[in-house]
């Protein structure tokens, strides 16, 4: 009998289960792997994917949705824009280029990079304007038939869509937007068309934009490209999908000329079924309903997602019904099958990419034969859900009760920036223009090592703390020679910059392999947040107390923020987050004012992530920053007036938030500008910022070493809105991922810029 109720996988994760394209990627650009031998491995790894998926019963496996790096720049290369200084002559675009416009070349500066909507990957931003699109290689079409020759797949093409990409891109006037979507229209045109010659049946074209705050013309081009899109291809059934939000414009969006609507039914507050319970949904079209989590690692309530399912049938039969994830299940981990180390009530309440194919094949079967077929299946997930929420890790009587006396604590510094300035101007005695670094140093192949030694139990505590402190001493040093003003300790003893932490702090639990991709080849274990979290024990204090025992110059202090905490981890989902988030700051409250007693008085309390964590509507914009700003403030309020508070985040777009950046009261901050060539600084020129900052003046993502005239030409362009008493001078981000020889010689240039500023400056004065 063939199924009236089909299930369907938005997307896989890429890297494998256990990081297996991310080695590959990287023994590749390390010249340890040739070309032929990376591909043919690269493409095992992805028909091991597709294989899985089919094993589980998905009905609508999707194709294309594997990368060598990112989706946004496969469309970007797919249609052949190829930035100038890359020097490319045309036709396919060369892997070498690929990899290039991603990670830069010796010659030319990479591609900006920022994050994909409110998650924790990051894209490559296309630059339109320059080059004109052409279909230079249709990907989809090539992976389509990789998966029916090859494994027998009738698969169903993924491909950014049209209106999606040209958002996301950048090198046009906003006036412009529509003329520059109409060109890529025939492109994508004939790219399904060469689809439908092919026999293709069904084709995803993402559309996430429609889940931001767009406006009522914008939903009106979409009409038109989608129906002259349908007039190309007319027996390709073409599935609209939306995630990460609830559309605006309901009525538009379904009405729209395709055959399918995705539509997110775990992060749309619950305006989506409102929506189809309010205007109904067509009966020409299938909607594509995504009820389980693609985004968070916790086994769903099948009972509650069975009950979901039974209303949306009230509106929408079950022949038109597809059952999916709430987006690409690129942002969880590959299985939890091979998590051994952890506590079996966790264990059980865990769902991640391939779990979470299962619940939908289990929905999908029980929404067809009805809920008695799925009964045990049903009563399995109640009572592993009931189990975690008794168990005594979720009930911290006194966590609880200090959430609930929040008003106790103060969220004020003690006296205002400019008092404060002043005090710490005279107490730290720094130069015009101070440098410094963000926080890591290389973790070489030595560092990690040695802790994996470490940590197998080969090296005794004692041994490795030898280590680690031997290593920091070397980095104090290298930074004494290099004439930095303020040093870092350089963070060796840590893995990533939330995990750390997490290990330290009650109420998290680590996976062995629950990795995800960050951006590239940059994979993150993001911890989960499972229980109520609270400060055991100093978590930073020793390292940099012996750090600043090895020099006169200030040493900061290293902490994770309470909202970066919040956004790179898994987090449960029984109470809100923003409970979880004062949790963290209350604990974190208690590490700096322990660094401070021990006579640490710079200390930087990074939030990398408050701006990716924005919502996607701007209605919901200012209630997210206030719990942001509010759990800073909780972390960071109660020290000295000379004691200095830095902070640091990442990406673009920081013009949208400059007024929550401000009212942190950080006393300096750092933000990352020079990887979006300067834009950053635009911000300050129409917004006052009167604490001290320092704009990244070079990209840590590269590893190119830059030339002292790119920085300069940072600096002094910053400096033309941005008073030289304020203004500090440091790299994009931490130094982590960059190799000891580059780093040291890309700080010398950066010294040297910052010597050639300060006498500028007073050669003004």
């Amino acid at each position: 009998m063939v199924n009236s109720v089909k299930s369907s996988n938005i997307g896989y994760p890429r890297i494998g289960e256990k990081r297996e394209w991310k080695k590959a990627l990287e023994q590749f650009w390390a010249g340890k792997l040739e070309k032929e031998d990376f591909l043919k491995q690269i493409e095992a790894i992805r028909l091991q994917h597709l294989q899985k998926q089919k094993n589980q019963g998905i009905d609508l496996i999707p194709v294309g949705d594997f990368s060598l790096y990112d989706h946004v720049l496969d469309t970007t290369v797919m249609f052949g824009l190829v930035p100038k200084r890359f020097e490319y002559a045309g036709g396919k675009v060369s892997l070498e280029t690929y990899f290039e416009i991603a990670r830069g070349s010796k010659s030319a500066v990479a591609s900006e990079m920022t994050k994909w909507f409110n998650t924790n990957y990051h894209y490559i931003v296309p630059e339109l304007g320059e080059v004109a699109p052409t279909l230079v290689d249709n990907r989809p079409l090539q992976f389509y038939k990789e998966a029916k020759q090859k494994l027998g797949i009738e698969g169903k093409p993924v491909i950014l869509g049209p209106v999606t990409f040209v958002k996301l891109s950048k090198g046009y006037k906003e006036t412009e937007f529509k003329k520059i979507v109409n060109q890529f229209v025939p492109l994508y045109a004939d790219l399904l068309r060469e689809l439908q010659t092919e026999g293709v049946e069904w084709v995803q074209i993402d559309e996430p934009i429609l889940s931001t705050s767009i406006s009522k013309e914008e939903v009106a081009l979409f009409n038109d490209i989608y129906e002259a899109l349908h007039e190309a291809a007319p027996n390709v059934n073409v599935i609209l999908q939306t995630y990460f939000e609830s559309v605006d414009f309901y009525e538009e969006v379904v009405s729209l000329p395709v055959q399918g609507i995705g539509l997110d039914f775990i992060y749309d507050n619950g305006r989506n079924l409102a929506a189809i319970k309010k205007y109904g949904f067509p009966k020409d079209k299938v909607l594509a309903a995504g009820v389980i989590d693609g985004r968070n690692i916790w086994r769903a309530n099948l009972e509650h997602k069975y009950a979901l399912l039974e209303e949306i049938t009230e509106f929408v039969s079950k022949d038109q019904l597809i059952i999916q994830p709430s987006s690409s299940l690129l942002h969880s981990p590959v299985t939890a099958n091979n998590e051994s180390t952890i506590d079996d009530v966790l264990k059980v309440a865990l769902s991640f990419a391939d779990e979470k194919l299962n619940e939908i094949f289990v929905l999908a079967k029980g929404l067809q034969d009805g809920k008695t077929s799925i009964q045990a299946e049903i009563e399995a997930s109640t009572n592993a859900i009931q189990a975690l929420n008794k168990s005594s890790v979720r009930n911290n009587k006194h966590v609880q009760k200090a959430i609930q006396n929040l008003h106790t604590y103060s969220v004020e510094r003690e006296e205002s920036y400019k008092v404060r300035q002043a005090i710490q101007e005279k107490s730290f005695q720094l130069p015009l223009l101070p440098t410094t670094t963000i926080g890591s140093f290389p973790q070489t192949q030595e560092v990690r090592g040695q802790r994996s030694k470490w940590r197998k139990g080969e090296l005794t505590n004692a041994q490795y703390e030898e280590f680690i402190y031997a290593e920091i001493k070397r980095w104090i040093a290298i930074q004494e020679e290099l004439g930095l003003d303020v040093f870092v300790h350089g963070e060796f003893e840590r893995t990533d910059m939330v995990e750390y932490f997490g290990e330290k702090l009650a109420g998290f639990q680590f996976t062995k392999f629950g990795w995800v991709q960050s951006y590239g080849s940059r994979c993150v274990k993001p911890p989960l947040i499972y229980g109520d979290v609270s400060y055991l024990e100093p978590m930073t204090v020793k390292e940099s107390v012996y750090a600043q025992s090895l020099t006169t110059k200030p040493v900061k202090g290293m902490l994770t923020g309470p909202i970066t905490i919040l956004n790179w981890s898994f987090v449960r989902d029984d109470i809100s987050r923003y409970d979880v988030a004062n949790q963290i700051a209350l604990a974190l409250r208690t590490e700096v004012e322990t660094l401070e007693k021990n006579g640490i008085r710079m200390i930087q309390v990074d939030e990398p992530a408050i701006r990716e964590g924005l919502p996607l509507k701007r209605e919901n914009w200012e209630s997210y920053l206030n719990v942001a700003v509010y759990a800073f403030k909780l972390a960071t309020a109660s020290v000295q007036n000379d004691t200095q508070i830095h902070t640091h985040m990442c990406y673009s777009n920081f013009e949208d938030i400059i007024d929550a950046i401000n009212a942190l009261d950080a006393d300096v901050i750092s933000i990352e500008t020079s990887r979006s060539h300067g834009e950053l600084i635009f911000a300050f020129e129409e917004n006052t910022y009167e604490k001290g900052i320092g704009l990244g003046v070079y990209d840590i993502h590269s590893p190119r070493v830059p030339k002292v005239e790119e920085l300069t030409r940072n600096i002094d362009r910053a400096l033309q809105v941005i008073n030289p008493k304020l203004f500090w001078i440091n790299p994009d981000c931490g130094l982590k991922t960059r190799g000891t020889d580059e780093t040291i010689a890309a700080l010398k240039v950066m010294v040297e810029a910052a010597e050639q500023a300060r006498e500028k400056l007073l050669v003004k004065e």
